[in-house]
């Protein structure tokens, strides 16, 4: 038992969209843009969540469960189901760990944390007569501790983690092509048709753009490129 609960601890959600074509369910996880990953911290995420020499497994005859997805839901149902013996395969389109991991509460709450810091270190001289502080801080230097926090916190959805519990982990984006079959397919090879019994969809959300005039040419953040910032914006509309 203790085992099955270490193997679940900091499983995470990802962004995603699903949405129904004529005559089959497609499930569309595509949020990567291709950008290649600007610094050391992050090419190390990458290299957990989304291993540019990763190779699909080929496919079972048939699995107990599918899941599509490798955000929070994902991730526990699938070691989940491994723990307790099911053969199990899991499919991912970009970034393992999801919204949680990538976009969502890890990145956000480092920024919090260095935010209370950068408000103790100037309230104590007044509050608890320490030293006075009046540096505007480092707001890249607080990205950097965002970034080697989120590489830390990866491995534990990383994609070699789960394919040590015995699951199959595919990356490409999945297909219904019947009740008991999903389609896998990447740009780099050949379709992969897995059978199943059942079958969990837990491809998430996205950030949806309000239809707001002048929005597109004033510019816009969302929760999938805020935390690529270097730089810190003067003022912020939330």
């Amino acid at each position: 038992m203790r085992e099955l609960r270490d193997r679940l601890v900091h499983c995470h959600s990802t962004p995603e969209k699903s949405y129904l074509t004529a005559g089959r369910s497609v499930i569309d996880t595509d949020r990567h843009d291709g950008t290649p990953p600007t610094n050391s911290d992050d090419q190390r995420r990458l290299d957990n969540v989304r291993p540019s020499s990763w190779k699909n497994p080929e496919p079972t005859a048939r699995y107990q469960l599918v899941v599509i997805g490798a955000g929070t839901a994902g991730l526990v149902s699938a070691a989940i189901a491994a723990g307790l013996g099911a053969r199990v395969a899991l499919i991912e389109r970009d970034d393992m760990g999801g919204d949680c991991l990538n976009t969502g509460c890890v990145p956000s709450k480092a920024i919090i944390r260095a935010a209370r810091a950068w408000h103790d270190a100037r309230t104590s001289s007044g509050q608890f007569g320490g030293p006075a502080c009046e540096e505007p801080g480092n707001f890249a230097g607080a990205m950097r501790f965002m970034r080697d926090v989120r590489a830390d916190i990866s491995a534990t959805d990383s994609a070699r983690r789960f394919r040590d519990m015995g699951i199959d982990l595919f990356f490409g984006q999945a297909e219904f092509d019947s009740r008991e079959s999903i389609i896998v397919r990447t740009p780099s090879s050949e379709p992969a048709r897995l059978v199943f019994r059942r079958s969990i969809i837990a491809s998430g959300a996205q950030p949806t753009v309000p239809p707001i005039d002048g929005l597109a040419e004033t510019g816009y953040l969302t929760s999938e490129n805020v935390f690529d910032l270097e730089t810190l914006p003067p003022r912020l509309l939330v």
